[in-house]
C-alpha cells in the first residue's frame, strides 16, 4: 500500500527537557554538538529542500520536525548522506496545498544542519535540525523525487551597532520583558535566552519565535535583512501584541469573573437541590409545577392566553426558588389560574321571583326597581345578546344605593363585589402594576373580579363621585375603558397583561352628585336618581328593616323591646334630619343599648319606648326647623327649599328701616340666591301702584332680606318668587298667611319658571302643617311622584306670573 503524503509538524523552540527521547541517545554528544553551536560552515549552493508548513524558522533556533511526506522525507535522507548534511526550509504560502511547486513557496528561508535523525512507525521520520543563515533561492533544480534548488547565502553582518540601532534593541528588551512578565504563553527560560544574547541582529530572530504572529508576518521579518529595520518591525509588533496583551486581561477578568459568578451559582444550586432532595422539596417543587398545569388546563382560559401562562410557568421552572422573580411570577401564575376566565352565574330570570326579593330588601324606590326588572325581561328575550348597561344610582346619603346593589346581585343569582372609590387618586388603583414595580398588584376590578369566582358579578363602584386625580394619573380616565360596553370586551389590566372580558358584568356606581363626574365617564353612565326618603317611607322602612335588624344585633325580642309608631315619628322629625335612614338607623340603635343595659340589670322585663319618654332617653329634640308659623307675620314669608338632607320649610325675613334705599341680603347667601333677591326687589318695586301703595314708599328706607339658618350656606334661584312676597308684605305692610308655602323662580317681568326637588319641598310643607303650596305652573307634572294621601290633604296653586302669588299670599 503507497504510503500517504502526511503534512510536516512543527514543534515550537522548547528547553532540552522536553525533545524526543530517542533524539538525546547519546547526551554527551548532543550537548557537545549543541554547545558548539552553528560553526559557520560554508552553506553549499545546491541543498535539498524541505517545503514547511504553517510556521517560519530563524537562524540560530534548535527545534524539532515531524516530517510526512514522501518527498520531505526523500530529501532529509539526502541530506544524510552528505557533507555538511543540511537541507533548506522554504514555508509554503497557502498551508492548505498538499504537494506544493514552486510557485507555492517563498523566495527566502534558512539552512539548517540534521542533528539527529530517527524513523518512526508508519513512515514516518523525526529530526533535530539546527537553524543556519537566511539563503535566497536562485533556481530550482529539480522537483521530483524530492525539491532541490540553487541558493545564495544572506549571513548576518557583523557592523557595529549605531546608536539608533542601540536605543531598538533596549527597546525591543524592555517590551519582550514586559510581554514575558503579563502573558501566559511565553515560558520564563525565553526571557533569560534572550537577555543572553547581544548583536542585535541575533536578538530580533531570538525574539521573533516566541511571539504567536501569522506566517506572513514572520515571513516579513525573516525578509528584512537590515538590523534596524527588522527592530523597528519588530519594536512595532511588540507594541501591538502588548495593546492586544491588555484588551485580552480585561477580556478575561471579565469572563473570569462571569464565569466565576456562574460556577458559583451552579454550585449552589447544585448544593440547593441536594439539600431539597434530602429534606424531600425537590418533589415538592415538581408537584407544584404539576399542580399549576392541571390548574391552567382546568381555567379553560383562551388560547392565546393559556400560551401565554403556560410560557410563564416555563420561566418560573427555570428560575431559582430563592431568586426574587420566582415569586413576582408565582404569584402572576396564581392571579391567572385564580381569574374565572369561563365561569359564568346562570340568572334568575323569574320576574315574579326578582320583584319580591326587591321589594323584601327594600322599601319604595319604584323607578329603581322597574330598570332592574327591565333588564331581566330582555334579557330572558334577548339571551347574551345583551350587552350588560352601566348604571348609576346618585342620590343623597343613607337612601340606600350601595345595599340596593347588593339587592340586585341577589335578585339576578349573580355574585357581588363592591369597590369603594372614593380618595382613590392612583390611575394603577383602577388598571393595576405593571409587574416590573416591587409589590405590583392587579387593578382593584380584577381583584374584584377575582374574589367574586365568576366572570359575570354584580360590581358596585362605590362613590364614583369622589374620585381624584394627581401626578400618579386620573383613575376616572382609566374607568372609561371598563365602563364602556363597546370597549370593556378586551379590558387590559397593566399586571395581567392579557385582555379580560368584562362585558358580561353588570356595573352598578353610586354617587351623591353627578357635577364632579367627568363628562366624559358620566356619558357611559344611565343615570337613575335617588330621592330622599319622605316620612311615610322613613316609618315603613324603620318598622320593616330598621328595627328588626338592631333588635336582632343587640339581642333583643319584639317581647321584651318596643317602639311606638309615635315614637318612631319623634325620632324622624326631631332627632333627625336626613334624607335617608342612616341617622334614624344609629338612633334606634341607641334605644336599643339603653334596653338592653336596663334589661341586662334587672331593673325591668320589657322596656317600650314612647314619644313621651324619648326625650329621657336621647336627650332633648335636636331639631325644630320645619314648623308652620303660628300668626301671620308681615314681612314674613314661607319657601320651600331642597337640600342633601331632603326637602325643608324655611321663613324668609324682610324688615324696611330709615336709609338711602339700600338692600342688605344675610344668611350666607350664595351668588345665585343674591341676584334673585336683587330681581325680586326690582320686580316689587315696579308693582308699587298695583299694590295701592305710594309709589315713593321705598324711598328713604334701606331693606334688609335675612334667610335663615344662617350657618348654612345657601344658593339658587327657586326662593324668588318667596323674596318677592315677602318684600311686598314688608313695603305694604300687608301680613302673609301663615299656612301658604312656597317655591319657583323670578324673572325682571314676574314670570315664575320651574324648580326641581318638587317632591321634596312639598313633603315638607305637608309635614309643617301648610296646606297651600305655590308652585310653578310648569312643575304640576312632578306631583305625580307624591304619596295619594298627601295631594289630598295639601291644596295647590300653580303659578304663572308673580302677580298671582301676591294674590293669594297676602291679606287684604
Amino acid at each position: 500500500m503507497p504510503r500517504k503524503a502526511k503534512k510536516n509538524l512543527e514543534i515550537p523552540p522548547l528547553g532540552l527537557d522536553l525533545l524526543d527521547e530517542e533524539l538525546l541517545q547519546d547526551e554527551e554528544t548532543f550537548l557537545d554538538e549543541l554547545d558548539g553551536g552553528w560553526e559557520g560552515e560554508s552553506v553549499p549552493h545546491v541543498l535539498p529542500l524541505i517545503p514547511i508548513r504553517d510556521s517560519v524558522y530563524f537562524p540560530g533556533m534548535i527545534f524539532p520536525l515531524t516530517l510526512g511526506r514522501d518527498c520531505s522525507v526523500r530529501a532529509v535522507e539526502v541530506a544524510q548522506e552528505g557533507r555538511p548534511r543540511m537541507v533548506a526550509l522554504i514555508t509554503q504560502r497557502d498551508l492548505q496545498v498538499e504537494d506544493p511547486q514552486p510557485d507555492d513557496l517563498y523566495e527566502m528561508g534558512i539552512a539548517a544542519e540534521v542533528m539527529q535523525f530517527t524513523r518512526i512507525p508508519d513512515g514516518m521520520v523525526r529530526v533535530l535540525l539546527e537553524a543556519g543563515p537566511r539563503v535566497q533561492v536562485r533556481r530550482y533544480l529539480q522537483t521530483d523525487p524530492y525539491m532541490r534548488i540553487e541558493v545564495e547565502s544572506l549571513p548576518q553582518p557583523g557592523e557595529p551597532p549605531t546608536p539608533h540601532v542601540e536605543a531598538l534593541t533596549r527597546t525591543v528588551t524592555a517590551q519582550f520583558e514586559r510581554l514575558v512578565t503579563e502573558a501566559k504563553g511565553i515560558p520564563p527560560e525565553a526571557l533569560v535566552n534572550v537577555l543572553s544574547v547581544e548583536e542585535p541582529g541575533r536578538l530580533a530572530d531570538t525574539i521573533i519565535p516566541y511571539l504567536a504572529l501569522r506566517v506572513e508576518q514572520k515571513q516579513s521579518l525573516l525578509e528584512t535583512l537590515s538590523v534596524e529595520e527588522r527592530l523597528e518591525k519588530l519594536a512595532t509588533v511588540l507594541n501591538e501584541e502588548s495593546a492586544i496583551l491588555e484588551i485580552q486581561k480585561d477580556i478575561r477578568s471579565r469572563v473570569e469573573k462571569e464565569m466565576g459568578d456562574h460556577q458559583r451559582e451552579f454550585f449552589l444550586r447544585e448544593q440547593l437541590k441536594a439539600i431539597q432532595s434530602e429534606l424531600g422539596e425537590a418533589d415538592d417543587r415538581a408537584s407544584e409545577l404539576a399542580e399549576y398545569r392541571q390548574k391552567i388546563v382546568a381555567a379553560k382560559m383562551p388560547e392565546e392566553i393559556e400560551t401565554r401562562a403556560l410560557k410563564e410557568l416555563d420561566r418560573f421552572e427555570k428560575t431559582p426558588l430563592v431568586s426574587p422573580e420566582a415569586g413576582v411570577l408565582r404569584n402572576y401564575l396564581d392571579l391567572m389560574v385564580a381569574m374565572p376566565w369561563s365561569t359564568l352565574t346562570d340568572d334568575r330570570l323569574d320576574i315574579a321571583e326578582a320583584e319580591r326579593i326587591l321589594d323584601e330588601d327594600h322599601y319604595g324606590l319604584p323607578k329603581v326597581k322597574e330598570r332592574i326588572l327591565e333588564f331581566l325581561a330582555v334579557r330572558k328575550l334577548a339571551g347574551e345578546k345583551l350587552k350588560a348597561p352601566i348604571l348609576c344610582f346618585v342620590g343623597p346619603p343613607g337612601v340606600g344605593k350601595t345595599s340596593l346593589g347588593r339587592s340586585v346581585a341577589r335578585a339576578l343569582g349573580r355574585k357581588f363585589a363592591r369597590l369603594s372609590l372614593g380618595g382613590v387618586r392612583d390611575e394603577a388603583e383602577i388598571r393595576g402594576h405593571r409587574r416590573t414595580y416591587v409589590g405590583a398588584m392587579p387593578g382593584r376590578i380584577l381583584q374584584a373580579i377575582r374574589q367574586a369566582g365568576s366572570r359575570n358579578p354584580v360590581i358596585v363602584l362605590d362613590e364614583l363621585d369622589k374620585l381624584g386625580n394627581d401626578f400618579r394619573g386620573d383613575p376616572s380616565s382609566a374607568l372609561l375603558e371598563a365602563l364602556d360596553p363597546e370597549q370593556n370586551k378586551e379590558f387590559s389590566d397593566h399586571y395581567l397583561e392579557v385582555p379580560f372580558d368584562l362585558s358580561q358584568a353588570l356595573f352598578i356606581a353610586t354617587a351623591n352628585l353627578l357635577d364632579t363626574i367627568p363628562p366624559a365617564l358620566r356619558d357611559r353612565l344611565e343615570v337613575i336618581p335617588f330621592s330622599g326618603y319622605i316620612e311615610a317611607e322613613k316609618l315603613a322602612i324603620a318598622q320593616t328593616h330598621l328595627l328588626p335588624r338592631q333588635r336582632e344585633s343587640h339581642g333583643l325580642t319584639d317581647e321584651n323591646f318596643t317602639l311606638d309608631e309615635a315614637a318612631l315619628r319623634s325620632l324622624i322629625r326631631e332627632y333627625t334630619r336626613e334624607a335617608g335612614v342612616r341617622s334614624l338607623h344609629r338612633e334606634i340603635g341607641s334605644l336599643c343599648r339603653k334596653a338592653a343595659r336596663k334589661l341586662a340589670s334587672d331593673e325591668t322585663q320589657v322596656v317600650a319606648v314612647q314619644a313621651e319618654t324619648l326625650e329621657g332617653l336621647l336627650g332633648k329634640p335636636r331639631f325644630d326647623w320645619g314648623k308652620m308659623e303660628e300668626t301671620d307675620e308681615v314681612g314674613a314669608a314661607t319657601g320651600l327649599v331642597y337640600t342633601e338632607a331632603g326637602g325643608d320649610t324655611v321663613t324668609i325675613e324682610v324688615l324696611p328701616t330709615r336709609g338711602e334705599g339700600k338692600l342688605t341680603l344675610t344668611g350666607q347667601l350664595g351668588e345665585v340666591m343674591r341676584e334673585s333677591a336683587q330681581t325680586a326687589w326690582t320686580f316689587v318695586r315696579s308693582r308699587l301702584e298695583t299694590l295701592g301703595i305710594a309709589e315713593d314708599a321705598d324711598k328713604g328706607k334701606d331693606i334688609h332680606v335675612h334667610v335663615p339658618a344662617g350657618a348654612v350656606p345657601k344658593d339658587g334661584p327657586s326662593a324668588g318668587v318667596t323674596m318677592a312676597v315677602a318684600l311686598a308684605s314688608a313695603i305694604s305692610g300687608r301680613a302673609v298667611r301663615c299656612d301658604v308655602a312656597m317655591t319657583g323662580e323670578i324673572t325682571l317681568r314676574g314670570k315664575v319658571l320651574p324648580v326641581g326637588g318638587i317632591k321634596e319641598k312639598v313633603l315638607a310643607a305637608h309635614r309643617s302643617g301648610v296646606r297651600t303650596v305655590l308652585l310653578p305652573a310648569e312643575n304640576e307634572a312632578d306631583l305625580d311622584d307624591l304619596p295619594a294621601d298627601v295631594r289630598a290633604e295639601l291644596t295647590f296653586v300653580f303659578l304663572r306670573h308673580a302677580d298671582d302669588a301676591l294674590k293669594v299670599a297676602l291679606r287684604e
